[in-house]
């Protein structure tokens, strides 16, 4: 059998537009990628206390949940390149604040600072990903939103590996204050590159609804949609279940015995399986059977959450979490798609805040939820305990949404 045709793939790397709005998001996904993973070991070496690092995530999903419904209403309304730039104006705030206090010259003895800063991180991400997916809508033809979104996939996951790793490098080599430094170059490099898209922009409403209806609005097209929801429904609370990453600094520090470089492995390893399955999928686009395929794959990521609490090797665990990382890549990819077909132009911020709210959030908070089950249970049984919890989501999932789980994609188009 001959291989697939390559060309769609090459015709998309060529549309200038597409390019920009993928070296923003990946730029903006480096810049927060790099706190993130510094923060945690910053925090953590402060106080060795798994229940700080559930913290970290409970700091920023506060301030992500109050701004995003209006994050989704701005970016329907104003223009979304001026958004963008503001938004990466506050992730270079961030990461300065964090320089200061990494290198001495704000107290930390009560980390405030620390967890101000990632609070201030939690408002810009609100409107990341509403302006990416707008954006995204402009510079693609419908036809090619399938492979765009696979592609998107790819660019959003080489920042989870990349960044993850060149934070751990950076902190291992350097200090916390060099990594915070880098992801305040890379969040300014962001906002210059949107900067410079050339996109048609929103015109004023012709009729504009008050704000909060216009929020409620965007809230009942989700709503009433089974496919989107069941897709975020399903997504959100495997991943809160799911949340191992966010522990990774313990299992580092008491069960693996690796340092910072170690720490950079195991978070990069997630985001390298999903960049593997979505470079897959720009080439095959999922079509037939992709409810079925992503309940399975959301099945997997369970299992792989079981394994890993069960490993005590660092290169096996490293393994698993590839596989975690692959599984994690069909949902994304799946869920991506599902959300540009489904949704219309005039609503795409909005219905991506609250896209925002199920997913992004679902990562702070499965954070906070496994550092405080990690406290009450130990650190091993919390993830065996999360990962049994994501199988009965995806046995449920699929008996209260069977259009879900009979979705064939090429349905929506």
């Amino acid at each position: 059998m001959n291989a697939p045709d390559a060309s769609p793939v090459r015709a998309l790397l060529r549309n200038r537009g597409f390019t920009t709005v993928l070296a923003y998001r990946i730029l903006a996904l480096l810049s927060y990628q790099i706190v993130a993973v510094t923060v945690g070991w910053h925090i953590y070496e402060l106080t060795r206390n798994p229940f700080s690092l559930g913290l970290i995530g409970l700091a920023e999903v506060l301030p992500f949940f109050c701004v995003a419904p209006f994050a989704g209403y701005l970016v329907d309304h104003l223009p979304r390149r001026k958004l963008g730039v503001a938004a990466c104006a506050a992730l270079t705030l961030t990461a300065v604040i964090l320089v200061l206090a990494a290198a001495g010259w704000l107290p930390t003895t009560r980390l405030w600072p620390i967890y101000a800063a990632i609070a201030l991180t939690g408002m810009a991400r609100s409107f990341l990903s509403p302006i990416y997916n707008a954006l995204f809508a402009k510079v693609l033809a419908r036809e090619e939103f399938v492979r765009g979104a696979s592609l998107g996939t790819v660019i959003f996951q080489a920042a989870m590996v990349t960044g993850p790793a060149i934070g751990g490098l950076l902190v291992g080599f350097g200090g916390k204050a060099l990594s915070y430094g880098v992801a305040a170059v890379l969040a300014v490099l962001a906002g210059g590159v949107l900067a410079r898209l050339r996109v048609e922009e929103p015109g004023p409403p012709e009729t504009s609804l008050p704000i909060f209806a216009s929020i409620a609005q965007g809230a009942r097209f989700v709503w009433g949609n089974q496919i989107m929801l069941g897709a975020m429904a399903l997504d959100m609370f495997s991943v809160l279940l799911g949340g191992v990453v966010a522990m990774l600094p313990a299992f580092i520090h008491d069960i693996l015995h690796h340092g910072p470089e170690g720490l950079g492995i195991l978070r990069a390893a997630p985001a390298l399986g999903s960049v593997c399955v979505g470079l897959w999928l720009a080439r095959h686009p999922l079509q037939q059977h992709a409810g079925r395929v992503l309940m399975f794959a959301v099945a997997g990521f369970g299992l792989c959450v079981i394994a890993f609490g069960l490993s005590r090797s660092f290169w096996l665990s490293a393994l698993i979490l590839l596989a975690y990382g692959m599984c994690d890549g069909v949902s994304v990819v799946v869920r991506s798609t599902i959300l540009q077909l489904s949704t219309p132009d005039e609503m795409r911020g909005r219905v991506s805040s609250i896209n925002g709210i199920f997913i992004s959030s679902s990562n702070e908070l499965g954070a906070f939820y496994a550092g405080t089950m990690a406290r009450v249970l130990g650190l091993i049984p919390a993830v065996l305990l999360g990962g049994c919890a994501i199988l009965a989501v995806v046995a449920t999932t699929a008996w209260r949404a069977p259009r879900l789980r009979r979705l064939d994609l090429k349905d929506l188009h």
